[in-house]
């Protein structure tokens, strides 16, 4: 007999799994003990006979030598619930699972899965049917020891051998609960001449290192995540590098740049040491700093070195002083904000980045005109999608060298190119409100330093402003180049968005910010980098508040002089390298490395934006999927007539006021696991929240980033917002099957639910917390079918339709009913999950108002039918049929008693 079967393992094979006491994921404390559950989920083909299973979990854990822990087989009733395409119909799936003691002092362990179908048959290992190596665990130790060292160097000196002596190390206190931190700084030698001066140091060598995470500078504007297990190797440039050691502490260490115009990078040794290189444009020695933590868990380590750069940034004063001297606002108001009493047209308005865009850089090229855009939103139109923001991309500019490489064209005027817009840009922009009236905002496209190719030295900008020629170090974009010379750029930049705001231009994308990296000569960098950035933030904001995008600005200067301080409203940042529609093999590459770089910029003063993605395209559900969970801002550039209306709508709804917004989570997506390698192929896991602390919801989007199927266990103690010690109730829901799990706790065993994803596969997962409410009327949590359990869980339909959820209130009214108040900020199908709704009547136990008046029958149904718990509320038609005026909110609440 063939034995067919396929294996999932919690905690997963072949990555690391960090065990902590306390931590959610892996483990749980009983007084002294550590324990850790392993649970496998064993599925066999229905073209076999069933067959009774063997698991057993081989291991070495708290031991050198191997051994054999078997699993208990448990009932299909707490078989973890199979939620993902492909899981469903043609398998048995079978649940295994077992608790294990783990060594308080701590350690590393690794461990694999083997299954037979009984005695008489061979075991099968899983390490070598999946081809995938063992599961590793990294076990932290039971209890603390308190450090005794008497210096900085030798606390560090615990988790860096050979620290260099030549280094100054202090200790700082941490404002992250229970991280230690550290400073380490040295001497540059002073600029000669054009030449900047440089050192580089060996830090040492990382200790007890399992992995390393580090994000490097790919190119000069963009940051990447590398991986790597053992001795750390880089290739390129890093500003971070997370080491977890065999003791599950993670060693964080921060290169420090945009301060005193010093730029400081991480680099390798072959033998695994970590170098600190650092340039110094000053014409005096100084000091670069690096910021070194060390915490049981990667986002304390990560928050106690953000606190302390900004810190930093703000003993500087350099930048909060450049702002306030500048920065007159117009308006006390920004977006986001309810204008009342101000203005007979006030209006209640959303953030500019909620809205759907468009942008023409995919969609129409560079050859662009203002026929072309127009043709473009007629078509748009046509389709009835109603984007509310326009990006006017690339080569509206008048430029030079007409048909030469673009680094090679300079920009002339601030008018637009008359062959393109032959009635200037402000006739483009008037035509275009007037005919869509959807459109709020219109944004364009320009280089920090110009174009491509700088300033035209042949055009009226060159004539009306003071230059410079500068040199720029690059293989793509070095060379010669004329600048504005930054003696004029605050004037230049007032003087440009001043046209621009004429012209009915409220927004800009602001790339090529990297080029200021690129200058060669010292005394440029010193007078260029920092200036730059101080007049372009000042006239963004004076001109368009927080409608700006900062784009190829992941340089480390940017990162610490403008991203990181928050004396200023966030602006959306561009987060990765672009989506290249083209080129297949790059699409999971670019979620990736998204979900990776945001767990750095979610800690700055930004909106990471993905980029923008095409609806109609092999990998468009996909990307569109990351966006929903990203929490930044959504932006299409589909070719004119390729859109895919079905996508569109799953991830955008209708407001009141008749506008299209997208449904953003509260809290930025990230990777939920840090030091997965992308060579693994395992499934990308990230995480965000919505709502308020501890009565929102986690959401876990799972994304397969190789081209074979793929099953994963997802606990829900992974989901953020759910507290592995909660004794609160859940309910998991997912997107692409419309499946919902039964009531789940954190501690129970069976709190996993089971999904397979084929070639680029992905789902979204979003765990709702459970009111349950007694029929003597008081609230509590109970083991009792009867007792009424209810969970909010937004737009139906919508990938993240949690997000349209304002607030909800649930409570039992004196009469006896249910009574669920919810304010959706969209309008849409509305889901309630009732976990005994069933066994009622729509027509005698279901009423539900809008604006206190009662809607329609047919707008009130059991989504799925009879047998389902969950009710569905067609909020959209029931708006449209009462005929309601949204006044002055952009709310709308609806009332649903149950009996």
């Amino acid at each position: 007999m063939s034995l067919f079967a396929k294996i999932t393992c919690y905690p997963p094979l072949g990555e690391v799994t960090c065990v902590q006491r306390n931590q959610r994921a892996s483990s749980f404390s009983d007084g002294d003990k550590m324990q850790l559950r392993f649970t496998v989920v064993l599925s066999s083909s229905k073209s076999f006979p069933e067959q009774v299973w063997e698991v057993e979990i081989w291991h070495n854990i708290g031991n050198f030598n191997w051994s054999a822990l078997s699993l208990r087989k448990y009932p299909h009733s707490v078989t973890p619930t199979v939620v993902g395409k492909g899981a469903v119909g043609s398998y048995y799936h079978y649940t295994f699972s077992e608790e294990i003691n783990l060594p308080l002092s701590g350690g590393y362990a690794k461990f694999t899965v083997r299954y037979r179908t009984g005695p008489d048959f061979l075991w099968q290992w899983a390490n070598e049917q999946r081809l995938v190596g063992d599961g590793e665990l990294a076990i932290s130790p039971g209890l603390e020891t308190a450090l005794l060292e008497p210096s900085p160097r030798e606390q560090l000196g615990r988790y860096i051998d050979n620290l260099a002596d030549q280094l100054s190390i202090q200790s700082q206190t941490s404002e992250a609960p229970h991280a230690l931190l550290w400073s380490i700084t040295g001497e540059v030698p002073a600029a000669q001449a054009s030449q900047s001066g440089t050192r580089k140091v060996v830090l040492g060598q990382p200790s007890s290192l399992i992995r390393y995470f580090s994000l490097v500078r790919i190119w000069n504007p963009w940051l990447a995540p590398r991986h790597g297990r053992k001795d750390i190797r880089l290739t390129e440039d890093a500003v971070l590098c997370s080491f977890l050691r065999s003791d599950g502490k993670h060693l964080l260490l921060l290169a420090i740049s945009g301060i005193s115009n010093v730029l400081t990078v991480f680099r390798s040794t072959e033998g695994g040491e970590v170098i600190i290189h650092s340039r110094n444009d000053n014409l005096e020695c100084s000091e670069f700093r690096v910021l070194a933590s060390v915490a049981d868990d990667f986002e304390v380590a990560c928050c106690a070195l953000v606190y302390e750069s900004r810190k930093l940034i703000r003993s500087s004063g350099r930048m909060a002083a450049t702002i306030s001297d500048h920065i007159q606002p117009h308006s006390s108001v920004g977006d986001g904000n309810a204008v009342v009493g101000q203005d007979e047209r006030a209006q209640w308005l959303t953030n500019w980045y909620d809205g759907l865009t468009y942008c023409t850089w995919n969609a129409l090229g560079q050859n662009l005109t203002e026929d072309k855009i127009v043709d473009a939103l007629e078509i748009l139109k046509t389709y009835e999608i109603n984007i509310a923001n326009l990006i006017i991309d690339d080569n509206w500019q008048t430029l030079d060298n007409e048909g030469d490489s673009q680094f090679k064209r300079g920009w002339k005027a601030f008018e637009a190119n008359p062959e393109g817009f032959p009635s200037g840009i402000k006739h483009a922009t008037v035509a275009i409100r007037e005919r869509y009236p959807s459109i709020q905002h219109i944004a364009v496209w320009h280089a920090l330093m110009g174009y491509w190719g700088g300033i035209s030295p042949h055009g009226e900008l060159s004539r009306n402003y003071k230059t410079k020629m500068v040199c720029k170090k690059d293989s793509v974009a070095g060379g010669p180049m004329l600048a504005v010379d930054p003696e004029d750029i605050h004037r230049f930049y007032d003087d440009f968005y001043s046209f621009l705001t004429s012209a009915g231009i409220d927004a800009v994308k602001t790339d090529v910010q990297f080029f200021l990296d690129l200058l060669e000569d010292a005394d440029d960098r010193r007078r260029f980098i920092s200036t730059y950035q101080d007049a372009w933030s000042i006239a963004s904001l004076r001109y368009f508040g927080n409608r700006s995008i900062s784009c190829m600005s992941l340089t480390p200067q940017f990162i610490f002089h403008s991203h990181m301080p928050t004396n200023k409203p966030s602006i959306v940042l561009r987060n990765s390298d672009d989506f290249f529609p083209d080129i297949l093999e790059s699409h999971p590459w670019h979620v990736f490395c998204n979900a990776h770089n945001t767990l750095l910029t979610r800690h700055l003063n930004v909106i990471p934006d993905w980029d923008m993605f095409q609806t109609s395209h092999p990998y468009a559900l996909f990307h569109a999927a990351a966006r929903c969970v990203s929490g930044g801002p959504i932006c299409i550039t589909d070719e004119p007539g390729k859109h895919d209306i079905e996508l569109i709508n799953q991830i955008t709804a209708p407001t009141t006021r008749g506008n299209t917004v997208i449904l953003r989570p509260s809290n930025l997506g990230r990777s939920l696991d840090i030091y997965h390698d992308y060579k693994e192929g395992h499934v990308l896991r990230i995480g965000t929240y919505n709502g308020r602390a501890n009565t929102g919801s986690g959401i876990v989007g799972l994304f397969n980033i190789k081209s074979a199927d793929v099953s994963t266990l997802v606990p829900l103690v992974i989901f953020p917002g759910v507290r592995p010690d909660s004794s609160g109730e859940f309910i998991i829901r997912s997107y692409t099957t419309g499946k919902t799990t039964e009531v789940m706790r954190p501690s129970n065993r069976n709190s996993f639910v089971l999904v397979s994803l084929e070639p680029r596969g992905w789902d979204i997962l979003t765990a709702y917390p459970v009111h349950s409410f007694s029929s003597d009327r008081k609230q509590g949590y109970s083991e009792d079918p009867s007792v009424d359990r209810v969970a909010v869980l937004g737009l139906l339909g919508k990938m993240t339709g949690v997000a349209a959820i304002v607030n909800s209130d649930i409570y039992v009214t004196n009469g006896g009913r249910l009574r669920c108040d919810i304010s959706l900020k969209a309008l849409g199908i509305l889901g309630i999950y009732v976990s005994n709704l069933k066994t009622k009547s729509i027509d005698q136990h279901i009423m539900v108002t809008i604006s206190e008046r009662a809607i329609s029958r047919q707008t009130i149904w059991k989504d799925g039918g009879d047998g389902s718990n969950i009710l569905a509320i067609d909020v959209l038609t029931a708006w449209r049929e009462l005929e309601l005026n949204s006044g002055w909110s952009n709310e709308v609440t609806i009332r649903v008693f149950v009996s």
